[in-house]
């Protein structure tokens, strides 16, 4: 095996295989202390980043052109890596069962290229046992090398949280687990050397993988219990939120709030745990309920913004609605499993007309990826009511006079805030019908 000093002299490289929301921070923040070579399947991300941008945000331009990382889509530049980090997604599919194929392909082409002392560490979230059950044997098949004697693996699980400038790669306590104690104690040795939190080490792969995996489970939970909730609050009459500013005047009250729960690892990381139990002959009851009420969030909402237009005496059939925000949450691009999208399928279910409009994210990757046009926001005119899904901090701006100008009748405008993002007392004053969940 390699050694941490090896690296640090930049006599051999450390590649990192997935250069997205995870893996190009890591990228960077490595290259300031290593040869880092960085490799992603998509051509044109790797073009973007070699004429030093990053349309995700993570990383700025001024520090992506400072970094020294080679970018390269060619596989067999992974033969030069002594440590090869593979960072790229594990999502779900439409039956809400994880989808291992970028994991399964990264390892196959990692496998293919992979020379003996090499060690291969896994930050993707994965359900326990992932790693060295799937992973392992086909590193074996694609390498023709033996797991132990020829190379080794580690995990150590992405913590990264897209958009936030505070907890950042080197303010988050890392996890490592290795398949032996030289390969972890290589890892706190190249972790530590960019994340200034600490280390923590965990005392196999399996508990790695476990950490990570409840990390965002309980906070799924959290959030379903606040949804339900919402639910509960709005048939007694109640604002959600004040009830939870009064509950939270206890010193250990949890400060949760309700919501639209997508993204790449809360709305996702629960099914790879629940799977897992599955597998093993246990049906797990408390996440599955969590993730179901979580879920149909977006059809609630829908159905509470029908609910308001009829109750306005508005036709329902050829209704224009307006949606602010379409990414999966405020301040980024990130558009991965966004559950805005189950908001506008509900309301065209109804025969609405919805117009969606988003201040970040890529309107020719939300018509990839949803078939989901976004429009300017000036286009947001002679509307029945607007939902805004997403607190994007461009959207503060807009005044209660504007917004009841989008209306085509401002005596009967609604709207519904679901992120309790404007102020409630300023809209209602401004003759608005405000719903916040």
């Amino acid at each position: 095996m390699i050694s941490f000093e090896s690296l640090q002299k930049r006599q051999h490289p450390l590649a990192v295989v997935g250069l997205g929301y995870v893996g190009l921070p890591l990228a960077v923040a490595l290259s300031h202390h290593m040869d880092v070579l960085g490799f992603d399947v998509n051509a044109r991300r790797i073009a973007e980043l070699t004429r030093g941008h990053d349309r995700t945000r993570e990383v700025d331009d001024e520090k992506l052109k400072a970094a020294a990382v080679r970018y390269t889509g060619d596989p067999a530049a992974l033969k030069q890596a002594a440590v090869i980090i593979v960072a790229v997604p594990t999502p779900i599919d439409d039956h809400r069962s994880p989808d291992l194929s970028p994991v399964v392909s990264a390892t196959t082409t990692v496998g293919q290229n992979l020379t003996a002392g090499c060690v291969v560490v896994y930050e993707s979230t994965v359900y326990p046992g992932l790693t060295e059950e799937i992973c392992v044997p086909i590193l074996e098949r694609e390498s023709g090398l033996r797991y132990g004697r020829d190379f080794t693996v580690g995990y150590s699980p992405e913590r990264i949280n897209p958009g936030d400038k505070v907890h950042t790669l080197e303010t988050i306590t890392k996890i490592v687990a290795g398949s032996d104690q030289a390969t972890a104690d290589l890892l706190a040795q190249i972790y530590g050397s960019v994340v200034r939190a600490g280390i923590h080490r965990a005392s196999s792969i399996k508990v790695a993988e476990a950490a990570k995996v409840i990390e965002n489970t309980q906070r799924d939970l959290n959030i379903a219990l606040m949804n339900e909730l919402a639910v509960i609050f709005e048939r007694l009459g109640i604002d959600t939120l004040e009830v939870l500013e009064a509950a939270g005047s206890k010193w250990n009250f949890l400060p949760f709030r309700p919501g639209l729960v997508g993204g790449h690892c809360i709305g996702v990381d629960p099914y790879y745990l629940t799977y897992k139990a599955e597998e093993l002959g246990f049906h797990p009851e408390v996440i599955l309920a969590g993730r179901r009420i979580n879920d149909n969030m977006g059809k609630y909402v829908a159905e509470c913004a029908v609910k308001r237009l009829i109750r306005r005496g508005r036709v329902i059939s050829g209704a224009r609605v307006g949606i602010l925000g379409f990414t999966f949450k405020e301040n980024v691009p990130d558009l991965r499993n966004t559950r805005v999208v189950d908001v506008v399928r509900e309301l065209r279910d109804y025969g609405v007309e919805t117009l969606v409009s988003d201040a970040q994210a890529d309107p020719a990757e939300a018509l990839r990826e949803y078939g989901q046009t976004l429009v300017p926001l000036e286009e947001l005119r002679n509307l029945d009511a607007l939902i805004l899904a997403v607190g994007h901090a461009a959207y503060a701006s807009l005044s209660p006079e504007d917004l009841k100008s989008r209306f085509a009748d401002p005596a009967a405008a609604v709207l519904l805030d679901v992120k309790a993002f404007f102020d409630p007392q300023a809209m209602r004053a401004a003759g608005l019908a405000y719903w916040r969940l």
